[in-house]
């Protein structure tokens, strides 16, 4: 096994594991012995070499393609990781878009997108939240990512997106306060700025620009395993008494 086996024996779900943060978070519990089943919409691929990877660290791991787009889609989602690997302890909503750029006013605005990332960001994220909650074990753990743009608007032109991670941060505030009595902790990760597909579609490549990188007090962005080290602290056994937290991992940045 990986760092430490403090998962074992448990099974999460993470939405949207096939590439980018979810699948480091996904690898990062299997690491510590947990099950992972990771949902994934179009690369099946790049999801089934990720399921190689999980089950290289010696545990049980599948790929289930749902598009969180279609809020229909979260039961069926849930049903087959309870099906196929017996349970669920742990939830991860990381599925999410990001519509980037026009600005409110302009007159050629494209709502489309827009609505797609409220569909996607909100609804598919709390449709497959009701499913879990139906199903999650007592004591079990819900960990939504959310981004530092839920709790302040840092450029121009993504105010759809900063409110679909503001609401995200309120219904998990919510859904912790059901849970609660049933000792499952609900909890937001708000990471800043990583080097994945989404802030390539941010900043045109990876490689942020210097005047972003003069915001943070720690001067870099993050790696995708520092951000899933603490969505795996969240999910883990020695964080039972942290729930309807915001918690930042951004380098300082907004502070």
């Amino acid at each position: 096994m990986g760092m430490s086996d403090d998962l074992k024996g448990k099974v999460a779900l993470v939405t949207g594991g096939s590439r980018g943060l979810g699948a480091a978070i996904a690898e990062a519990l299997a690491d510590r012995g947990a099950d992972v089943a990771i949902s994934y919409v179009a690369s099946a691929g790049k999801a089934e070499a990720v399921v190689g990877k999980l089950k290289a660290k010696g545990v049980r791991a599948l790929a289930i393609q749902s598009d969180q787009a279609d809020t229909a889609a979260a039961k069926p989602l849930v049903e087959r990781v309870v099906a196929q690997l017996g349970k669920l302890d742990i939830l991860v909503n990381n599925a999410a878009i990001v519509a980037k750029g026009q600005l409110l006013g302009d007159p050629d605005l494209d709502t489309a997108p827009l609505d797609r990332q409220w569909q996607i960001n909100v609804m598919g994220a709390v449709a497959t939240t009701r499913a879990a909650a139906a199903v999650l074990s007592d004591g079990g753990r819900i960990v939504f990512i959310g981004s530092l743009n839920g709790t302040r608007s840092l450029v121009p032109g993504v105010a759809d997106y900063v409110g679909t991670k503001a609401a995200i941060n309120g219904y998990a505030k919510g859904a912790a306060r059901d849970l609660g009595p049933r000792g499952i902790t609900v909890n937001v990760v708000q990471p800043g700025a990583m080097p994945t597909d989404m802030m390539a579609e941010v900043f045109g490549n990876t490689n942020a620009p210097d005047a972003f990188l003069d915001l943070h007090p720690i001067r870099r962005i993050a790696t995708v395993g520092e951000v899933a080290a603490v969505v795996c602290f969240l999910a883990g056994p020695d964080a039972g008494y942290m729930t309807g937290g915001v918690i930042d991992v951004a380098g300082g940045l907004g502070i």
